[in-house]
């Protein structure tokens, strides 16, 4: 095969540079009013099946994102197009909160002073075992050493002990020592002073 019909099959777009760049930025937005739409839990990858819904449904748009064009130009084109939206995105929420909220939502308040709302779970399609288990993981063994657990709008978890860890125990100790050696040195100065 010649060069030149090698080069034209990788290089020739059978569709438009225009629709190229269209369909990715059309994907991008879509999927990111979906996610918002079906909820926190879905950023979170909680279980197997989450999972699989993520990878099957970049498999799904695949086509749509690129259209009937394998070749490299038209592979570029799409990609080009889809970090452009999603710089502009960025750029956009990062300059407006409110628009940041309206897009990623709120955190949910999941447990509050060792109680877990039911509600708050199930408004995120949350189970109680998927709860414990995410509190397992911070290292709490029960709910009611828990103050707070909230799901951000970004799919992580943040969780707040009624009790500092040790290590947290252990930095206010040192701080409170270098206090007491803080004070006795400058207590020492005006006697020095005066030698």
């Amino acid at each position: 095969m010649p060069h030149s019909v090698i080069l034209d099959h990788m290089f020739q777009m059978p569709l438009p540079i225009l629709e190229k760049l269209a369909r990715p930025v059309i994907v991008y937005l879509v999927l990111v009013v979906l996610l918002r739409i079906f909820g926190k839990r879905e950023l979170a990858q909680l279980n197997p099946f989450d999972l699989v819904v993520l990878l099957s449904l970049s498999n799904t748009v695949q086509n749509a994102i690129i259209g009937d064009d394998n070749s490299v130009s038209g592979g570029l084109i799409g990609a080009v197009g889809l970090l452009a939206i999603n710089w502009l995105v960025v750029r956009v929420l990062f300059r407006s909160p409110a628009m940041t909220r309206m897009l990623e939502g709120r955190s949910s308040i999941l447990v509050k002073n060792g109680q877990i709302d039911q509600k708050a779970l199930g408004r995120e399609s949350l189970t109680r075992e998927e709860l414990i288990e995410v509190i397992h993981r911070q290292g709490f063994e029960r709910v009611s050493q828990v103050r707070r657990c909230e799901l951000e709008p970004n799919g992580t978890f943040y969780v707040e002990a009624y009790e500092p860890s040790s290590a947290d125990k252990q930095h206010a100790e040192l701080l409170a020592r270098l206090d007491t050696l803080t004070k006795e040195v400058a207590s020492l100065r005006p006697q020095s002073a005066s030698n």
